[in-house]
């Protein structure tokens, strides 16, 4: 995971803080977050996510039967 180093003014640090704190986040998750957010990077799907569609090796599988609803009285 690289690590990134930047410089902004104080009170865009303090505002940073306070949002971070806001969302009970570390200072460095709440950056990484905002940045994955504002690249789009968060919107991937994962490496061979849809390679696990059809992938089931196993017993093909059935829908157990419906039980019957019970009756309850009005009010």
């Amino acid at each position: 995971m690289s690590q990134l180093h930047f410089y902004v003014p104080d009170e865009v640090e303090t505002q940073i803080r306070i949002k971070a704190k806001q969302a009970n986040l570390p200072l460095s998750k709440y950056l990484a977050e905002l940045v994955k957010r504002e690249t789009g990077a968060q919107n991937q799907w994962p490496t061979g996510y849809f390679e696990l569609f059809d992938a089931w090796q196993g017993e093909p599988q059935t829908r157990p039967t419906e039980l019957a609803l019970e009756t309850r009285l009005g009010f």
